[in-house]
């Protein structure tokens, strides 16, 4: 049978623009299958790091996102006690769990971050000696999404993604809503790819 996959499709908010010198503020993942189908959710609140700053322009933007602001930062819970439980909860998926955002290199970079300091584990999986709780490099939306689009790369931002592959969800900035769309963007694109078909002939072998 073919292997099994869980995509952990993940969207951050933080007070800045890196974890070396900010906080991440909240975050949520959508677990799903190649298909879109939901098998779990997790969402966090975050407290700030205290040895962190908020960066200006970053809170100058929030000032315009009263509502997005106020879901980020209510019932903040340490992190250090958050990411262990995230981490326990991304073992409990069924199968491969592979890490996805858009990009991956936002997202990804401050879960990594969160995750190695506070879990002792990676958004990464490779050859570390530490607890793999994904598999391989994960999956990067904006990458995807533009390559498969077959548009230029100065026009591969997310922005651009009809809407209707998002299932209508407009993006907020509230972690799990934002998630939830990207889930169905991913499952969107692994429709339209050779993917779905690839899987389900492999699974018809098995029948």
């Amino acid at each position: 049978m073919s292997e099994d996959v869980t995509y952990v499709v993940t969207d951050i908010e933080a007070d800045g623009p890196s974890p070396l010198r900010s906080s991440m503020l909240s975050f949520a993942s959508v677990a799903c299958d190649v298909k879109g189908r939901v098998v779990d959710e997790f969402e966090a609140v975050l407290r700030p790091r205290g040895d962190r700053a908020p960066d200006p322009d970053t809170m100058a933007w929030w000032q315009t996102q009263p509502d997005a602001w106020t879901q980020a930062t209510t019932d903040p819970e340490p992190p250090e006690l958050v990411m262990p439980r995230y981490a326990d909860w991304v073992e409990s998926l069924p199968g491969f769990r592979v890490f996805a955002a858009a990009p991956i290199v936002f997202d990804g970079l401050w879960m990594d971050h969160y995750l190695e300091n506070f879990a002792g584990t990676r958004v990464l999986g490779g050859p570390f000696k530490t607890r793999q709780i994904f598999k391989g490099g994960g999956v990067c939306l904006y990458t995807m999404a533009g390559a498969m689009r077959g548009a230029p790369y100065l026009n591969w931002g997310m922005q651009r993604v009809p809407a209707e592959w998002y299932g209508h969800i407009v993006h907020t900035h509230n972690a799990i809503e934002d998630a939830r769309g990207f889930a169905n963007v991913l499952a969107k694109l692994f429709s339209l790819s050779s993917t779905l078909d690839y899987i389900e002939a492999s699974e018809s072998n098995y029948r």
